[in-house]
């Protein structure tokens, strides 16, 4: 990593801001039709025609939102980009650009933005989208990364967090609680590493929960089932702060009440021996970790027959009207009122 003392390391200053713009997207190439002109001058240039273009933006801080000491770079870029194309899979849209702006203090070499950069380039390759600008400035501490990612979508399939209706079902991709434990594991292992350095971790046994963590996926093959299922959500949001956070959002601002059961919450089996060996209530994980970039979206009854089989979707509740409230239904049948307690970026 940076640490590295027999890595080469370059100064920024022997490239300057646009020698280092240069350097940092030579790589980047074209694919999108939608991409008239991309960087080099002073703007983007795109062309989404007669479609809708949808627009989200999100900005890492270190200290705040990733830790260097077990945070691959590489991985931090590829993660920049996954948290920002899970907003745009939220709207029901195809992610098509991005812009990267960084601030970066004199501590980094222009290998480690090269490092990151590598991650950045990677997740556009698989994603498929193009990077058409962005911006890099110094930093007096640390590295800021903010990422912006625009999509296209037509007109009558854009899904907002507002349509959810009463008798709707409410459904999650994938399993939750990954990315928070993952982020447990690391804590710990950091910890340890501290009062004994010369101490290796065994990781292994944690690989999927630590991936969940430290390289995330966004689920852009979920927006193309929808297609090929003909299945359009009422209402979308994507899991970043948390099951019960996104919830209460959707219930929100559709002005209805829902119902989650317990039992259905899709957990993966080293979540849950991870919690068990750190007596942490798995369920409280699912409810409140956050970062799994998961889809929580609500369907009509009528489209059950169309999701029933597929691996990948969980039916884990039921929209209510709003006067019922927003309940955890629990193994043992009571219910209790969901409040949002996930991730909180202002703390007292």
């Amino acid at each position: 990593m940076i640490e590295d003392k027999n890595q080469q390391r370059t100064k920024l200053s022997d490239l300057g801001e646009f020698g280092l713009i240069d350097h940092l997207t030579k790589n980047f190439k074209v694919k999108q039709k939608s991409t008239v002109k991309s960087i080099g001058d002073d703007a983007a240039v795109l062309n989404f025609e007669n479609k809708k273009i949808v627009v989200t933006t999100d900005l890492l801080v270190e200290g705040v939102h990733f830790d260097l000491s077990y945070m691959p770079l590489k991985h931090l870029g590829y993660k920049a980009v996954i948290v920002n194309l899970s907003d745009v899979y939220a709207m029901n849209a195809k992610a098509t650009q991005i812009t990267v702006s960084i601030a970066v203090s004199n501590r980094f070499p222009l290998e480690a933005l090269e490092d990151l950069y590598a991650g950045i380039e990677t997740a556009a390759n698989i994603y498929d989208i193009d990077v058409v600008g962005g911006d890099t400035t110094s930093s007096t501490k640390g590295l800021l990364i903010s990422v912006t990612a625009i999509g296209e979508v037509e007109t009558d399939d854009v899904v907002y967090r507002s349509g959810a209706k009463p008798n709707d079902l409410l459904v999650v991709t994938g399993d939750l609680g990954a990315a928070y434990m993952g982020l447990q594991i690391l804590e710990r292992e950091k910890e340890v590493y501290k009062v004994n350095p010369n101490n290796q971790p065994d990781l292994e046994p944690y690989s999927y929960i630590i991936e969940r963590q430290l390289k995330p996926e966004a689920r852009k093959d979920i927006i193309k089932l929808f297609k090929d299922l003909e299945v359009k959500p009422s209402s979308m949001i994507d899991v970043s702060d948390g099951l019960s956070s996104e919830i209460i959002h959707i219930c929100k601002q559709s002005k209805v009440g829902c119902d989650l059961y317990e039992e259905k919450i899709p957990l993966d089996p080293q979540v849950i021996s991870t919690c068990e060996e750190f007596n942490i209530d798995s369920t409280t994980v699912a409810l409140n970790g956050g970062e799994d970039y998961e889809l929580l979206f609500t369907i009509s009854q009528d489209d059950y027959p169309k999701i029933k089989a597929n691996p990948n979707l969980s039916v884990i509740g039921y929209v209510k009207e709003e006067k019922e409230g927003v309940h955890l239904v629990t193994r043992a049948d009571t219910r209790i009122p969901i409040k949002a307690q996930g991730w909180k970026n202002f703390n007292d």
